[in-house]
C-alpha cells in the first residue's frame, strides 16, 4: 500500500458554523470576504488570517497575493472559483490519488493549522470549534474511509472534554488526532494529571499526532519580536523540530510510554532530519544524568531511544534525504508525506518522493511508503 501521511483538505466557509453546538454559533469560525473580495478566516468579527491560494512548489504565488492585498487591489475572483476541486472535494481527491498512483492519504486540516492559539483566551469557544471541525470532517469523509483518513483536532486543556471527544472520534472511525506538542496550561505532557487522556487515546485506538500548527511554541517570544507574521514565523520554520523533540523527550524520559505501551504517536511536517542525533542525545544525556545523580530521572524498562523506535513514527520530507535517514535509524520510523497541495509540498507525491528513496532496500521502501503509516493508523 502507498499511503501519503501528509495531505490537507480545505474546509469550506461554513464548516464551523454548520457543525458547532447551537449555543456557540456566535463564536464559530468562518471564512468571510472583505470589501475588496479577499477572503479571511474570521472569529467574532475579527480577521484572524488571510485565506490564501496555494499550489505545490510555488510559494512565490502566496507572496504575490499578499502584495496585492497590501496594495489594496481587488481580489481577482471569488475564493471558491480559484480553489481547485481536488483541494476540498473528497471524491475528486480520490481521483487525484489515482493519478498520483497513491492508494490512500491522511488528510490534515488546512485552516485548522492557523487558529488554535488565537482562540486560547476562550476555552469554551476553542473546544466548540474543534468539535465542529471534527464533526465536519467525519461527515465529509463518510463513505471514503478506505482511501481518505481524516485527522481530527483536539486540545488537552479541558481533560474531561478531551476524553469525551477522543472516545467519540474512536467510535466514528477516526484514527488520528492533531495535538499541540507543547505544555498544557503550564503542565508538561508527561504530567500524571494527563494520564487519563493518554489512556483515552489508547482505549479509543486514536493516535495523537504532532503537526505544524498554531500552538504556543518552544522559543521565547523575544526571538520573534522583529517578525510581524503571527503564524508562519521564520524562526519557527528554522526550528520546526524543537517542539516535537522536546515533547517526545518529556514523554519518553518521564515514563509515559512505560505507563501506556500501546500509545502510538505521529510526527508530521515537523521535519525528520533531527531524529538520528536526537536518539543519540536522548540516550547519552540520560546516561550522563544517571551517572551524576545516582540514577535516572525516571526508571524505565527500555533505553530511551527504544521508545521512539517502538512508539513513534515520523514523516520525513523529500528534501531531507529519507534514504539517508533510513540508513541511520532503520526502516521502522519514517513515513512518506508530500504536504500536498500546500505551496511547500511536492507536486507529484509518489514519483517525487520515491526518487528520494533511491538505493533503499525494498523492505524499507514498503515501510516508508505505507506500512509505517498504516501501523500508526492501526490498519
Amino acid at each position: 500500500m502507498i499511503l501519503d501521511v501528509d495531505q490537507h483538505l480545505f474546509e469550506p466557509r461554513g464548516a464551523w458554523r454548520d457543525h458547532i453546538d447551537p449555543r456557540w454559533r456566535d463564536a464559530a469560525l468562518a471564512i468571510e470576504d472583505d470589501a475588496l473580495g479577499w477572503p479571511w478566516l474570521t472569529w467574532r468579527g475579527r480577521q484572524l488570517y488571510p485565506v490564501e491560494s496555494q499550489r505545490p512548489m510555488h510559494p512565490e504565488e502566496v507572496g504575490e497575493e499578499r502584495v496585492l492585498r497590501a496594495k489594496g487591489a481587488p481580489a481577482p475572483a471569488p475564493w471558491e472559483d480559484r480553489l481547485p476541486p481536488s483541494y476540498a472535494d473528497p471524491g475528486v481527491r480520490v481521483a487525484q490519488l489515482d493519478q498520483f498512483g497513491v492508494d490512500a492519504s491522511v488528510l490534515f486540516p488546512n485552516f485548522g493549522l492557523v487558529w488554535e492559539d488565537m482562540l486560547a483566551s476562550d476555552l469554551g469557544a476553542l473546544c466548540a470549534n474543534l468539535r465542529a471541525y471534527n464533526r465536519w470532517l467525519v461527515d465529509t469523509l463518510s463513505g471514503w474511509s478506505a482511501r481518505l483518513h481524516g485527522v481530527a483536532h483536539v486540545s488537552l486543556r479541558d481533560g474531561e472534554w478531551a476524553i469525551e471527544e477522543i472516545g467519540r472520534l474512536g467510535r466514528e472511525g477516526v484514527r488520528l488526532a492533531m495535538v499541540a506538542p507543547s505544555p498544557v496550561d503550564g503542565r508538561p505532557l508527561a504530567d500524571p494529571a494527563l494520564d487519563a487522556v493518554w489512556a483515552a487515546f489508547c482505549d479509543a485506538g486514536v493516535a495523537p499526532v504532532f503537526h505544524v500548527g498554531n500552538f504556543d511554541g518552544p522559543l521565547d517570544r523575544a526571538w520573534h519580536a522583529c517578525d510581524p507574521e503571527p503564524v508562519d514565523r521564520v524562526l519557527d520554520s528554522v526550528m520546526l523540530w524543537v517542539a516535537p523533540a522536546v515533547a517526545l523527550a518529556n514523554l519518553i524520559l518521564h515514563g509515559v510510554f512505560d505507563r501506556f505501551p500501546d500509545l502510538r504517536v505521529g510526527v508530521v511536517e515537523l521535519t525528520a532530519g533531527w531524529v538520528p542525533g536526537f536518539m543519540l542525545n536522548l540516550d547519552g544525556a540520560s546516561d550522563f544524568y544517571a551517572a551524576r545523580h545516582g540514577g535516572p530521572v525516571k526508571e524505565l524498562q527500555l533505553r530511551p531511544s527504544e521508545y521512539l523506535l517502538r512508539n513513534v513514527r515520523v514523516a520525513a520530507l523529500a528534501y531531507e534525504g529519507p534514504a539517508y535517514l533510513v540508513k541511520k535509524v532503520g526502516e521502522d520510523v519514517f513515513m512518506f508525506g508530500s504536504d500536498w497541495p500546500h505551496a511547500e509540498g511536492i507536486a507529484h507525491p509518489r514519483t517525487d518522493y520515491e526518487a528520494a528513496l533511491a538505493g533503499v532496500p525494498d523492505s524499507a521502501r514498503a515501510k516508508v511508503m505505507g506500512a509505517n503509516a498504516a501501523w500508526l493508523l492501526r490498519l
